[in-house]
């Protein structure tokens, strides 16, 4: 038996610390993606191709607390197709904002902090983080040290369609914050935007909060610039121009010495010079011959790359 705790990024005035931005998970939120695409394979992750609705979220005040939560927490279960098994929602006083005992029966225990009584908005965010839990329990799929598998969690949540409940629970203001879950707002964005770049949705109409969307925006902005980076046929001009000058580099001078801040790296090869780079949907390392304009099929997720190596 074990448990799983969501983090409740709540402060209030100077008793709390701020709520951190920018990308500084980025490296095991693209491990997470990998992760998943490799255990359920891509035709699973295409099992989830509509977002949770958000009228399954929602929670009003005149709806009974305990039954209200019975019902978020069925509909995300059906939403990432566990088996029907019962899911017991309490409440008690506690540091995190939820927890989840993961035990051998097929019942499932969750505990959401009391707070969530009278803040009902948000008792489908953590609600979809401890299911998700849930889910990868019965998957087997872990990373190790209680951060990173948070990370993992936090990143599946999103990307099989029930995570924007939890940037959307993100709000800031000039004396106060709220975050659940342990990725940035703007890392939320991120994944949510490369799951929308999969299945064509557009989930910032589902936001209530407006620094949940600008947090969407710039995770949003991240995820399309790992699709237009080189070798990708798509890349732009500056760097287009900068890879065929590390090209050069690498035919004249082959071996170590290439930057590590550029997204790839050129290797020797049986059959002469090869460029490795990360698959933009599923960040799967891709090595291939350089040989100018190649359209190439990833072995993990089998999305079509157009490239100019």
């Amino acid at each position: 038996m074990g448990s799983r705790d969501v983090s409740d990024g709540r402060s209030s005035g100077a008793g709390g610390g701020p709520v951190v931005h920018g990308f500084p998970h980025l490296d095991t939120v693209r491990s997470a993606i990998t992760a998943l695409y490799r255990r359920i394979s891509p035709d699973g992750v295409h099992r989830y191709p509509t977002s949770l609705a958000p009228a399954d979220a929602a929670f009003s005040d005149g709806d009974d607390l305990h039954l209200g939560a019975q019902r978020v927490a069925h509909a995300l279960v059906q939403h990432l197709h566990l088996p029907e098994a019962r899911i017991i929602v309490g409440f008690r006083p506690m540091e995190h904002a939820a927890t989840v005992e993961l035990t051998a029966g097929p019942e499932y225990f969750i505990e959401l902090n009391d707070r969530f009584r009278t803040h009902r908005r948000d008792i489908g965010a953590a609600l979809a983080h401890e299911i998700t839990h849930v889910l990868l329990h019965r998957l087997g799929l872990e990373f190790p040290g209680t951060r990173d598998n948070e990370i993992l969690t936090d990143t599946v949540t999103a990307y099989l369609g029930a995570g924007w409940l939890l940037l959307d629970a993100f709000r800031e203001d000039e004396t106060s914050s709220q975050k659940l879950g342990y990725l940035t707002p703007e890392e939320f964005g991120y994944v949510l935007a490369e799951r929308a770049l999969v299945f064509d949705e557009d989930p910032s109409v589902w936001f209530t909060s407006p620094q949940a969307y600008t947090a969407y925006t710039k995770g949003r902005d991240r995820a399309r610039y790992d699709h237009h980076r080189p070798p990708l046929a798509s890349a732009g001009w500056a760097g287009r121009r900068r890879y065929a000058r590390d090209r050069r580099r690498a035919e004249e001078r082959p071996g170590p010495g290439q930057d590590p801040s550029v997204p790839y790296a050129f290797g020797r090869g049986p059959d002469g010079l090869r460029v490795s780079f990360a698959c933009p949907t599923c960040h799967q390392r891709i090595r291939v011959q350089v040989r100018g304009r190649v359209r190439v099929r990833c072995g993990l997720c089998r999305t079509v790359l157009e490239c100019d190596t």
